[in-house]
């Protein structure tokens, strides 16, 4: 018998980990995380086996800590593909990545990292058969899923139109609210919506049937991605045990904004490697309203035995000044993780609270601020106004405007959700997925004299199967051939595999572009958007990898938002606290910082919502890096009561006068005011 072939057995990913026994000798490293880190971050990075827990102040370098950590796995031999990196955007885990590449090498980029939602996307289509799906799956961004709801709510046929019913947006919420909480549609609506419990078995009926759609037509929303993936972890199969046998470190940034779905996914990921490093501020869990849930990092320890919590308190943003100033703030929480953060930066003035006579002496004393502040050359860039609501700041922007000093408010509207390329991305859908009929409805009522019954008759002939994109358009009855032949016939090249993501999102745009003009006045502006989406798509070789980026992971800002802003090279900003998180300016003012503006009114009947607007109001404080300006209204105008006498802010009240200075605006003459 001869052996002239050879076959190599390859090792199990386990074979493949290097045992690390022992101490490890630091001089052998290329880096010299030591030296480079403070003695919090380097116990955080210098761990290996087992369950961290860090706490990371604001401004204390979790992300560095992060970085440093994946490099020094990857400098001990350990594969990068066994490091799994799960973060809140793709921007950021990026970030980490190509900043741990640029401190040792190439090997950083290879980890696996991303979003909870995008790495069940890459999951469940390469484990679709053993998840139980169609490796074809389309997914539904929020206004697709809205759009399905009112689908279905628009045909059910107990409604009475003169009877109040729960509107798609409020339906989905309630819905996504269930799945993300773990409660039941019945407690979110008594706590919530309690004018709409009556409505309870109807809008049960409506998410039984929104389920069924979805699964009928292999549509999955953000939350059926994190369900379907925690299926696939847990099921015990083949294929979910070979997944979970390749992980090996678990890491996950932010994991105060966990929902009870994500933190079920990291017990799930760890089952058979114990060694998960959750990072994360009990103090800046601000996200309740999308589900978060603040219990998650409170409880993490007793979910993993001997669990080890390391404090990150040494911060490298803001004065001491302002650091003493929140500490105190937070000193106050009911349920916290003790931490004092502080700073080795020299000099810092104390915070100012200023009480201002109503909300337009507020507008210009910031204002005349800003200006001050510009003439001592703190650029515009480095100055931020946050507030708790959006329409807190619109007194603001007119006094902004008389000035003439720029500004960008924050929270518009996102690139994919922009009419135009949501008119786009529903025909590479259709070609997709053929049962993507909130898609086929977007395309067929772009058809002059096309209106939503023609529109219906022709899904209902898709749904029977008895006419596809997938057959030549030659083949449609002649009634229908007569309207949609052109529409057909794009549908169906686009549909085939020969074409690239590029020419197929060119058929599309060339077929589109007669409805473009005529549907929108500034098509000009908006074909700009055009370019940019035909620029994306060259970076696609696949046509389903490209739908489920622009659903998960979309572009922010369309060119029609931001053209005339982009006019301006220096800008203040405007943001809700909420949108300012993780960001830092030298200069921030808070506004209306008022009992029942801030914290909201609306939150003071539960001691869980008043504990998150007091850490919204330590977020909004720590992105100061120098000076900090709080102000107060004392006299807010109320349509049914008139102008009243406003109370300061409660988490304001126990700031000792050595932590701050208070100041009181006063008149001077023609409508200036002095500080």
């Amino acid at each position: 018998m001869d052996f002239d072939k050879k076959i190599i057995l390859k090792k199990t990913p386990s074979e493949n980990l290097p045992s690390i026994t022992g101490l490890i000798d630091e001089s052998k490293l290329k880096i010299n995380y030591r030296h480079l880190l403070n003695p919090a971050q380097f116990e955080a990075v210098s761990s290996l086996n087992g369950s961290y827990l860090i706490i990371a102040g604001a401004g204390s370098g979790k992300t560095r800590t992060l970085v440093f950590r994946v490099a020094r796995l990857i400098e001990l031999g350990f594969p990068p593909e066994s490091i799994l990196l799960l973060t809140f955007t793709r921007k950021a885990a990026n970030e980490m990545m190509n900043r741990a590449s640029l401190i040792l090498d190439d090997r950083c980029s290879k980890i696996r990292g991303g979003t909870f939602h995008s790495f069940a996307n890459l999951t469940l289509r390469k484990y679709a058969k053993a998840a139980g799906l169609s490796h074809s799956f389309t997914i539904l961004d929020q206004s697709d899923s809205e759009d399905v709801v009112n689908l279905i709510r628009s045909s059910y046929p107990g409604l009475k139109k003169d009877k109040r019913f729960p509107n798609k947006q409020t339906l989905f919420k309630v819905f996504s609210l269930s799945v993300n909480t773990n409660r039941t549609v019945e407690d979110i609506l008594l706590d919530e919506y309690p004018h709409f419990y009556q409505e309870i078995d109807k809008i049960i009926e409506i998410q039984k049937a929104y389920s069924a759609y979805k699964k009928k037509n292999s549509l999955l929303d953000y939350d059926d991605l994190l369900i379907c993936l925690l299926d696939f972890l847990n099921s015990g199969s083949p294929a979910a045990n070979s997944l979970l046998k390749t992980v090996n470190f678990l890491m996950v940034d932010e994991y105060q904004d966990t929902n009870k779905l994500q933190a079920d996914i990291v017990l799930a990921l760890s089952r058979n490697r114990k060694n998960v490093m959750v990072v994360g501020d009990d103090s800046q869990s601000i996200y309740a309203f999308r589900g978060a849930n603040f219990k998650n990092i409170m409880d993490y320890p007793n979910l993993f035995e001997n669990t080890k919590i390391i404090y990150l308190e040494e911060n490298y943003r803001s004065t001491q000044e302002i650091l003493d100033f929140a500490n105190r703030i937070i000193d106050s929480a009911i349920e916290k993780y003790p931490k004092v953060l502080y700073t080795n930066k020299t000099g810092g003035e104390r915070p100012t609270i200023i009480a201002a006579h109503n909300e337009n002496m507020q507008s210009k004393f910031i204002v005349q601020k800003i200006l001050q502040l510009r003439e001592e050359g703190i650029p515009l860039s480095e100055i931020a106004v946050l507030f708790r609501a959006s329409f807190f700041s619109f007194n603001l922007e007119i006094e902004l405007g008389k000035a003439n000093i720029p500004f960008v408010k924050f929270g518009g509207m996102k690139f994919v959700e922009s009419a135009h390329i949501k008119d786009i991305i529903a025909f590479l859908r259709i070609a997709l997925n053929e049962n993507d009929f909130v898609s086929w409805l977007r395309v067929l009522l772009l058809l002059p004299k096309i209106g939503p019954k023609s529109a219906q008759k022709v899904m209902d002939l898709i749904s029977a199967g008895q006419i596809s994109i997938k057959n030549h358009p030659d083949k449609l009855p002649s009634l229908i051939a007569e309207k949609f032949y052109d529409l057909f016939s794009v549908l169906h090249i686009i549909s085939m595999k020969e074409k690239s993501v590029s020419e197929k999102a060119q058929l599309v745009i060339d077929y589109y572009y007669p409805f473009f003009r005529d549907k929108y006045d500034d098509f000009n502006s908006r074909k700009k958007d055009l370019d940019i989406l035909l620029t994306i798509t060259s970076n696609y070789r696949s046509l389903d990898s490209f739908i489920s980026d622009m659903a998960i992971e979309p572009p922010v800002q369309s060119v029609v938002d931001v053209e005339a802003e982009s006019k301006e090279s220096e800008y203040v900003t405007l943001s809700t606290i909420h949108s300012a998180k993780g960001l830092e300016w030298n200069t921030v003012f808070i506004i209306h910082a008022l009992d029942g503006f801030f914290p909201m009114s609306k939150a003071m009947d539960k001691s869980e919502n008043i504990e998150e607007e007091r850490r919204l109001m330590y977020v909004a404080v720590t992105r100061s890096k120098e000076n900090l300006f709080i102000t107060l209204p004392m006299n807010i105008y109320d349509r049914e009561s008139g102008t009243t006498f406003s109370k300061p802010s409660r988490f304001l009240t126990d700031i000792p006068p050595k932590l701050m200075q208070g100041c009181m605006l006063e008149e001077e003459y023609d409508n200036d005011y002095y500080f």
